[in-house]
């Protein structure tokens, strides 16, 4: 009875043991994975992101603050300038502009409005304005000139004195001398009292601008350097030159360019990140703690993990 007893407990006994041993394997299977994996987890300077910083956008140079999209360069500036089909484009709350130039040396860059007016085409043009309280200001060598105006525009009104009456005659004089004004329904060498030289210094700073149908305009033309003819309208060069605000610089910035990546910011507090090039973002630089440059410090970190793992997984076993 006894013997019958202990055989019909067998079974019980060998059903627990076989789930205590599957329990302890589980229990060695997520030991391994947490030693493991934890480890990476916890590096705060790896995070591995698509590699969409570029340091060029077609044939510009792209320096900091500025970036080639959302989370390159400063943040500051990330809503005004990205690159977008080999173009950098300059955006405010009045269109998106291309960038022809930037001159990293004296901060300052040239914008070109597609619909401005030149002396070899002229068209019913948009307003331009500058977002209030950007990073840019007008630069105070920029000529603007309203063309096509109406006599009644506010421009022509005495008391407000508006317009550039001494040198800025000979601009008007030498824009409506182009054959582009016909454009503009008017007839080269037609009279400038619908032209006016506008004073940037005084309208367009950040926050203002030039509001065409405001100012009973039909479009405008911007001028920042002459090319050395000032008689010569086909040479003069159109567009409008901005001045950028070139204080974010850091150090943090220089010892991540130095090492090879781009400025750049990242999270919901957009903090600096260092950008690599093989698509990993740091908060130091690409060859220190990020181990974004060649990989080859990551691989050093993960060497001996993995030897500790197995160590570990070899000791579960032999213990379970």
């Amino acid at each position: 009875m006894m013997q019958s007893d202990f055989n019909s407990l067998c079974p019980s006994s060998m059903l627990l043991h076989m789930r205590m041993r599957s329990w302890h394997w589980l229990l060695a299977h997520n030991l391994i994975t947490l030693f493991l994996i934890h480890p990476l987890l916890a590096i705060p300077s790896i995070i591995p992101l698509n590699g969409t910083c570029h340091d060029k956008c077609g044939s510009i140079p792209i320096r900091f603050p500025f970036g080639s999209g959302f989370g390159c360069g400063h943040p500051d500036f990330s809503r005004y300038i990205n690159c977008s089909s080999g173009i950098l484009k300059f955006s405010t709350a009045t269109g998106t502009y291309t960038i022809s130039s930037i001159d990293y040396a004296s901060n300052t860059l040239v914008i070109a409005d597609p619909l401005m007016s030149t002396c070899s085409s002229m068209q019913n043009s948009g307003s331009f304005t500058l977002d209030r309280g950007s990073p840019f200001s007008i630069m105070p060598d920029n000529i603007f000139v309203l063309v096509g105006c109406s006599t009644t525009s506010p421009v022509f009104d005495r008391n407000a004195d508006f317009c550039d009456t001494g040198s800025g005659l000979n601009v008007c004089r030498g824009l409506y001398s182009c054959k582009g004004v016909t454009g503009i329904g008017l007839e080269p060498n037609a009279p400038i009292s619908t032209c006016c030289v506008y004073d940037p210094a005084m309208s367009l700073g950040s926050g203002n601008g030039l509001n065409l149908p405001k100012l009973q305009c039909s479009s405008y033309s911007a001028i920042y350097g002459f090319g050395g003819s000032e008689g010569d309208p086909m040479k003069w060069e159109y567009g409008i030159s901005l001045q950028y605000n070139g204080s974010y610089y850091s150090n943090s910035c220089k010892n991540c360019e130095d090492s090879g990546g781009v400025c750049g910011f990242s999270g919901s507090d957009e903090s600096f990140a260092c950008k690599c090039r093989n698509g990993v973002n740091t908060t130091i630089n690409c060859y220190g703690r990020g181990y974004g440059w060649s990989g080859t410090s990551r691989h050093k970190i993960q060497t001996p993990l993995t030897i500790g793992g197995f160590l570990l997984s070899w000791m579960l076993v032999a213990f379970f």
